[in-house]
């Protein structure tokens, strides 16, 4: 079969539908390239091989199993395995349907090529030319592999959750299945039940708070400090340095659980050291209510977080033009001025995108909730949501899957995270110079 021009196109429709028909046969029919045509080829021929996989997979993830109590528990369907598996092999069809695309549309471009030199490449020239155009891709595809299926595929696994009945105690597999619910989680958490609307109402909003004050006072504590160490002539700044730079060092497990022993309401060390000195008389409990332990998460996140931003901070003030702060002096500026028009302003400009990724850290801070507050304190949901008063989203959401097995809630406050959190990091990346100039 030989390729032939011709003013109505029948060349360039015969070309289309033969690559559409299996992949790589026009490549072998009309232009002779039989090394890139075979392997569009053994790609459909695999693609075939594998649909006895692919169509079982297909129903189990539509039908989620059967229930079927007459067999042993050992040969059950297994709903969330076959949902996994199902996604997977979408994946799978994906990839292989890009490749498809591939293929149609190098069987176009070449044939564009014949009509613009009027000659076709030989097998060794489209061999050359594939893997100097292609390079990328070729060197990319194991990674992409990679983050489809380790990062993609768990994901949207997570996400499929949510439209699931996957709780505790009757949709438990392989004793039972799980079934697709649709819209139905969503519902109850965001107006159908009363108590779980509620709690997500309420954890919600102090998740927000929370984020806000755990920021703001790490941000400005640490700007203060930088600015009374380099501003106040301070004596022995670098050892005082060292010693605010201790609690950043120490793994913020360790820090967390040394503190919910310190403030701890019956034992503790602050309280006994307090009532030694006859500051106090009774326990204060630091943990014990909704007030104190949402006061105590923030403070205690304070002298965690304070080091970070001080650092940042005076890395910032030593770029400030010093011509500036002396212009000001000799005007008469006082320090707050200094402070209040030079220092401020521009450090602020300076750290805004951190700002803005601290915060969205702050809203998914497992550890300084679950490891401070151990589960501390009890309200009124608590019993049913399994959320705490401290408890933010994150820490919810643990609470969820590993106490309460809550998984179909689980994932819709996961799946209400990422919507939330998306956007931020997606602004945050797009505004970078490294994005828009590809530089860093």
């Amino acid at each position: 079969m030989s390729l032939s021009l011709d003013g109505n196109g029948k060349s360039k429709r015969a070309i289309l539908i033969t690559s559409l028909l299996f992949m790589g046969l026009a490549h072998i029919l009309f232009f002779k390239q039989y090394i890139k045509g075979a392997f569009f080829a053994l790609v459909q021929i695999a693609m075939i091989a594998f649909l006895p996989v692919v169509i079982p997979a297909i129903h189990g993830l539509i039908t989620l199993g059967e229930h079927r109590p007459e067999l042993s528990v050992r040969y059950r369907d297994h709903s969330m395995f076959m949902m996994i598996e199902g996604v997977a092999v979408l994946a799978v069809i994906f990839i292989f349907l890009c490749i498809y695309f591939i293929s149609v549309r190098s069987a176009q471009k070449t044939y564009k090529d014949y009509c613009e030199n009027g000659r076709l490449s030989n097998n060794k020239t489209s061999i050359k030319e594939v893997f100097n155009q292609s390079f990328a891709i070729f060197g990319l595809a194991p990674s992409v592999l990679l983050v489809v299926f380790f990062v993609v595929v768990p994901l949207v696994f997570a996400a499929l959750v949510a439209f699931t009945n996957y709780s505790s105690p009757h949709h438990i597999p392989p004793g039972n299945t799980v079934d697709w619910v649709g819209m139905d989680n969503f519902v109850s958490l965001f107006g159908g039940q009363t108590l779980w609307t509620s709690a997500l109402l309420q954890v919600a909003i102090w998740t927000v708070v929370w984020a806000a004050a755990a920021t703001f006072t790490c941000y400005f504590g640490g700007m203060i400090m930088a600015v009374i160490m380099k501003d106040f002539k301070v004596k022995f700044a670098p050892f005082f340095r060292s010693i605010f730079i201790l609690p950043y060092a120490v793994p913020a497990v360790i820090s967390m659980l040394v503190w919910r022993n310190l403030l701890n309401g019956h034992f503790g060390a602050i309280n006994r050291t307090l009532q030694h000195f006859g500051i106090i008389e009774g326990m204060i409990p630091w943990l014990g209510t909704e007030a104190m332990v949402r006061f105590t998460v923030v403070m205690v996140n304070l002298w965690a977080g304070f080091p970070y931003f001080m650092l940042l901070t005076m890395g910032t003030m030593t770029a400030i033009n010093q011509d500036l702060f002396e212009q000001a002096r000799i005007d008469g500026a006082s320090k707050w001025r200094l402070f209040r028009h030079i220092t401020f302003p521009l450090v602020t400009y300076q750290t805004m995108p951190l700002i803005i990724m601290s915060f969205t850290h702050n809203i998914n801070n497992f550890g300084a909730i679950f490891f401070l507050t151990g589960g501390q304190p009890a309200v009124a949901h608590s019993p049913i949501s399994g959320a705490t008063g401290a408890d933010i989203l994150i820490t919810w959401i643990y609470r969820l899957t590993m106490e309460t097995l809550q998984y179909h809630f689980a994932a819709v406050l996961a799946v209400m995270i990422f919507i939330i959190l998306a956007p931020f990091a997606i602004t945050i990346f797009v505004r970078t110079k490294s994005f828009r100039e590809g530089e860093l």
